[in-house]
């Protein structure tokens, strides 16, 4: 990653700053390792044409965290930049959602989170739109329009394996019952959230699952598939607790740039 935007301010900042910088970690963080997990199904994607499309949402999402990340940098100040984030923070440091660090699993199961996770993304972007801080505002305007294919691409998976064949169909209904559980921490609002929120820089996610859900039944019904009673909830995640899979996620992702800290390129 480049190494900009870079601010060298005192790393003290003021209360709402600093739930400021959480704030865009979280949003970072689900880009970053979700785009990460899609990235291994480079090379492997069941068709030459599916395996360039995850490979290339995979860099909207890294694109998405960039901007994320540089921002994050400039709030933080103190020499951060976009790489010391993305590249020497360990797992309690990350404010992902549990589900986008999840194993991708097979084919089904990395379409199904996507699509779970783009129709989230979607919403909430729309809304962060009109939020007061204008960088945020501008870098959910410049994502929408990748999302907005994302979320294309995974309906019309997830309707194509729901209603396909009878192994697409129980691959699909496995799928949901290895990922519904995560899904309810994306509308549990971290404390980071709340102050966003009553600041007028984030969304109310309560609001957002409203939509969210009405999304998830349009599709599943074409699909074939039913959407799952309420089920225990996986939280943790935006406040730092993690699974294993994250700590083997980190350690792939860093290891380059830990073993050579001080190299550029």
């Amino acid at each position: 990653m480049e190494k900009t935007l870079q601010n060298t301010e005192s790393s003290k900042v003021p209360p709402l700053e600093g739930f400021r910088e959480a704030y865009t970690l979280h949003l970072a963080d689900n880009a970053l390792i979700l785009g990460h997990r899609n990235s291994e199904w480079c090379g492997h994607g069941p068709v030459l044409e599916q395996d360039i499309a995850i490979t290339n949402i995979s860099l909207d999402l890294i694109g998405q965290a960039r901007n994320f990340y540089q921002y994050a940098a400039l709030i933080k100040g103190a020499n951060a930049t976009e790489d010391s984030f993305a590249y020497f923070r360990d797992s309690p440091g990350f404010k992902n959602i549990l589900l986008v660090e999840q194993p991708k699993g097979d084919w089904a199961q990395t379409i199904l989170r996507q699509f779970l996770y783009s129709s989230f993304q979607n919403f909430l972007f729309e809304k962060l739109r009109e939020s007061k801080d204008e960088q945020i505002a501008a870098i959910v305007v410049k994502a929408l329009k990748e999302i907005a294919y994302h979320l294309r691409w995974s309906s019309e998976w997830v309707i194509r394996l729901g209603d396909g064949t009878e192994e697409s169909h129980t691959r699909m209904l496995k799928a949901i019952d290895e990922l519904w559980g995560y899904t309810g921490e994306m509308f549990l609002p971290a404390s980071y959230e709340i102050q966003m929120l009553n600041n007028g820089i984030g969304t109310d996610v309560t609001v957002v699952k409203e939509i969210w859900m009405q999304k998830v039944k349009e599709v599943f019904g074409e699909a074939g598939l039913t959407v799952p009673a309420a089920s225990l909830v996986h939280t943790g995640g935006k406040e730092g607790k993690h699974s294993g899979q994250l700590d083997d996620i980190l350690k792939e992702l860093q290891s380059v740039a830990r073993a050579y800290p001080a190299a550029t390129w």
